[in-house]
């Protein structure tokens, strides 16, 4: 169902797989083919090209539509590669402290001793792989196996940042405390994740590190801080309360997926763009996405807003006055959905339950004014980049995004998702050969249901798992949003657009990128059936 095309020419791409419509997936024969084709793409792009994902065995360029995506396939199969020069890379020295919980347990997997171990992790040059799992993570292979180890078999709940670790081939820093199941071996004070560098990652794809013991090291302290309450502004919006969840999004952060930095942005996009096209905006401001209803603000200052996606009731409370009589409630009213309204200085907007659909989009004229992290607004909930989820009593400042004098007329908006099952097409691989027939007969047969472990990162989906056809692990690879990622246990995670860059279990297919925007509107509950379309690019295999 997929098209696989195969060269036999050892220094050219050895295969190239369509991952959906959006993006092709290079095979290589091993990373000096991978670091020499990532380079080629980052000091030559190809038309269209818009981020390049390198991982173990494979690089996967993502195009700026289905149409540019099917010329870069089709080139990439006719480049030769050219091995990057060591001019190209940068020789980075992380000091370590060789403490970790794991040491011990990896001498005896290796047959090493302890201070054997630190002699081989220091006595090799690592080179940088590929970024992933999280902005700053490298994943480092070094000159020979010696270390090679598996990883944790349950893995920790949180690794403090900063922690030396061991997983397979690899060796890594971890940027940030998060969840993790390599191997700890020590610590270090690098910061491997500085936004306030010219170059946020310390290491980057194709550098080489050398690792040196040392006996004690600073670790610097995090820079992280709690949102802002207490600020004021002459004109935005007070927030009274975020309801379940309300972050700041935009369009998202492309072309940083090399620094292991995903997309982000709405996940309703056609949402969002109305919403900013109704006030007057650029489709591109910032607005607020919230979910389940309950988000309530306050004007500061008289405002125009705009309030899209899931169908709800909006309640406007107009300030309480006062008189010889005593205090009075202020007037109530509604305003309708997908149509501009003032919103005056005092009043204070409620978005109710959503009657279908999942999210609501919140725009004000001139946008959510909040500092830009590399080129866009928006919370990324899986790196913790950009702003962070809003609370009550937070103030939000409107900027000046403006493309219109006037606000738009109302709209229609499309149907959102209900009590039905929601029909998203996916587009087979690139790996839909590990499973057979009939898993594949049972991803679109049945009905998914859409289960409360869902996030922005992904759904997880609840229903008959699937079997593979062959055992193993897959070398992390990238992906992308609307991948359908199949972990062991066989239930399907749709991949959302903060998800992970790479990922190490089978892709069984990619939800056509256009019905993102819907499959995001699907409720805690909701169904889902797939179905597939055969919308691959193919690609020819260049003459000789």
């Amino acid at each position: 169902m997929e098209t696989v095309i195969e060269t036999s020419t050892t220094k050219k791409v050895r295969s190239v797989r369509p991952v959906g419509t959006r993006a092709v997936l290079a095979e290589l024969d091993g990373l000096p083919d991978v670091l020499a084709l990532q380079s080629m793409l980052d000091k030559s792009p190809l038309p269209g090209q818009v981020d390049v994902l390198a991982a173990a065995e494979t690089v996967m360029v993502v195009g700026e539509s289905a149409a540019a995506t099917k010329a870069i396939g089709a080139r990439l199969m006719e480049l030769e590669l050219t091995p990057p020069r060591d001019a190209d890379s940068r020789l980075v020295t992380i000091e370590t402290v060789y403490d970790g919980e794991d040491l011990a347990d990896v001498a005896e997997l290796t047959g090493l001793s302890v201070d054997g171990v630190v002699a081989a992790h220091t006595g090799q040059i690592w080179t940088v792989a590929f970024a992933g799992f999280a902005p700053g993570f490298g994943y480092m292979v070094g000159e020979n196996q010696s270390l090679t180890v598996p990883r944790r078999s349950s893995p920790r709940t949180a690794v403090p940042a900063g922690s030396v670790a061991l997983g397979g081939q690899y060796s890594a820093v971890y940027p940030r405390r998060s969840p993790g199941g390599w191997q700890l071996i020590g610590r270090t004070g690098a910061r491997m994740w500085d936004l306030d560098r010219a170059q946020p990652a310390l290491v980057r794809p194709g550098d080489r590190v050398q690792y040196r013991a040392v006996r004690e090291v600073v670790v610097a302290a995090s820079d992280a801080s709690e949102p802002d309450t207490e600020s004021h502004t002459d004109s935005g919006l007070k927030i009274i309360s975020p309801g379940a969840q309300s972050l700041i999004e935009d369009l998202g952060r492309r072309g940083y997926g090399p620094l292991g930095v995903s997309a982000a942005g709405a996940l309703d996009r056609a949402s969002l763009r109305r919403a900013n096209r109704l006030v007057g905006n650029r489709s591109s401001a910032a607005a607020i996405e919230s979910v389940g209803g309950g988000l309530t603000v306050e004007a500061v200052g008289d405002q125009v807003i705009a309030v899209t996606g899931a169908p709800a009731v909006l309640t406007v409370q107009s300030p309480s006055c006062g008189d010889d009589d005593g205090p009075h409630q202020g007037a109530t009213r509604t305003v309708p959905v997908a149509a501009p309204f003032a919103l005056l200085d005092g009043e204070v907007l409620t978005v109710g339950a959503p009657e279908a659909g999942f999210r609501n989009y919140l725009a004000v004229r001139g946008g959510v004014d909040v500092p830009a992290v590399l080129g866009s607004r928006s919370a990324d909930t899986m790196s913790g980049i950009g702003p962070a989820p809003l609370k009550a009593s937070q103030m939000l400042a409107a900027g000046t995004d403006t493309e219109s004098a006037a606000v738009g007329s109302p709209e229609l908006q499309p149907d959102f998702p209900g009590h039905g099952v929601t029909v998203l097409d996916v587009v087979p691989g690139p790996r839909a050969d590990w499973f057979d027939q009939s898993a594949l007969d049972s991803l679109t047969s049945q009905e998914w249901v859409v289960t409360p472990q869902s996030n922005r990162v992904g759904m997880r989906l609840d229903g008959t798992p699937l079997e593979r056809n062959r055992d193993g692990e897959l070398p992390s690879e990238g992906t992308m949003a609307g991948a359908l990622q199949i972990p062991p246990a066989g239930l399907p995670v749709l991949f959302l657009a903060d998800h992970p860059i790479t990922g190490g279990y089978p892709v069984i297919g990619v939800v056509r990128d256009e019905q993102l925007d819907l499959a995001a509107q699907v409720p805690i509950g909701g169904r889902i059936r797939f179905r597939f379309v055969p919308d691959s690019p193919e690609f020819q295999t260049p003459e000789k």
